[in-house]
C-alpha cells in the first residue's frame, strides 16, 4: 500500500493540470514531466482536444503554462478541428466491436445492459434512469473488453506456450497495449470499440513481447505466426484509432 501511494504521489508530481484562457474560454492544460523529451512541446489530442505541455526538466514545470500561453493561437486552430465528443447517453451512436450501435432504453427485469438487433439496427439496451446510463454503458464496455482481452491473451499465449504474470485493462491515451519487463500485459478498454481483428492484433503483438522485448525480425516472425495479416489492423489503427477517444472522453487525473 505504501509503494502504491508513493507511485501515485510521484505521478501527481510529474503531471498537473492548469487552466489557460483561449478565445475567452477556460481550457484545461495538463503539464507533464518527461526526462526523455528533447524540448518543451505543446500537444493537442486530435480526437479529444486534450491540451498538454511536455517538459524535459522539473525547472520547466514552472514555465510550462507560459509556454502554452505563447502558443494560444496554434492551440485554438487545432481545437477548431477536434470533432465533438460523444457522451454515452440515450440516442448516442457508438462503435462496439467495429459496428455502430445506438444506445436505447431497455425494459426493467433484464440485465442492466445488453445487445440486441432490430432489423438492420444494432442496439445497446440500458435499463434505469437517464443519469445512470453513461456509467452503466461504460461499465458494460469495460467488462466486455476485459472478457475479450483475457480470452485472446489465453489463446495467443497458449500458441507460444508462455503465460503473462498479470493482465490489466486501463484507459490509456497513447498506447493500445504494452508489455513490461515483469511480464505484465496492459491494454486499453477502447479496443472493444474496434473490429475484432484489431483487438486480436494488439493482443498478439503484446504477447509476442513476452518472448521478444523488441521489434526485431524474430519478434515480427512471432506476430506473423499468430496473425496472418498484420498490415490490415495496423492500417485501421492509423486511420481510425484516434477517433475511439471521442467516446466516453478520458478523465485526466
Amino acid at each position: 500500500m505504501r509503494r502504491l501511494a508513493a507511485r501515485r504521489k510521484r505521478r501527481r508530481q510529474l503531471a498537473r493540470r492548469e487552466l489557460l484562457r483561449i478565445d475567452g474560454k477556460p481550457v484545461a492544460v495538463t503539464v507533464r514531466l518527461n526526462p526523455r523529451a528533447r524540448r518543451m512541446i505543446v500537444k493537442v489530442h486530435p480526437s479529444t482536444g486534450e491540451v498538454s505541455v511536455v517538459t524535459p526538466s522539473r525547472h520547466g514545470l514552472n514555465h510550462a503554462l507560459d509556454f502554452a500561453r505563447s502558443e494560444r493561437d496554434w492551440i485554438a486552430k487545432r481545437l477548431e478541428h477536434v470533432p465533438p465528443q460523444v457522451a454515452l447517453g440515450f440516442g448516442a451512436r457508438i462503435p462496439f466491436r467495429g459496428e455502430l450501435h445506438v444506445i436505447r432504453k431497455g425494459e426493467k427485469g433484464r440485465a442492466p445492459v445488453w445487445i440486441e438487433r432490430d432489423g438492420e439496427e444494432r442496439i445497446i439496451r440500458v435499463c434505469g434512469e437517464t443519469e445512470h446510463v453513461p456509467r452503466r454503458v461504460l461499465d458494460f464496455l469495460k467488462r466486455e473488453a476485459r472478457k475479450q482481452l483475457d480470452a485472446r491473451v489465453v489463446h495467443y499465449s497458449g500458441l507460444l506456450e508462455i503465460k503473462p504474470r498479470r493482465i490489466t485493462v486501463r484507459d490509456t491515451a497513447s498506447r493500445w497495449g504494452s508489455c513490461s519487463t515483469g511480464r505484465s500485459l496492459s491494454f486499453s478498454w477502447r479496443l472493444i470499440l474496434a473490429p475484432g481483428f484489431v483487438l486480436d492484433y494488439v493482443v498478439a503483438h503484446e504477447v509476442a513481447h513476452l518472448r521478444e522485448m523488441n521489434h526485431g525480425a524474430r519478434f515480427w516472425r512471432l506476430v506473423g505466426e499468430m496473425i496472418a495479416d498484420v498490415d490490415k489492423p495496423q492500417l485501421w489503427l492509423n486511420q481510425h484509432g484516434s477517433a475511439l477517444h471521442r467516446y466516453a472522453p478520458r478523465v485526466v487525473e
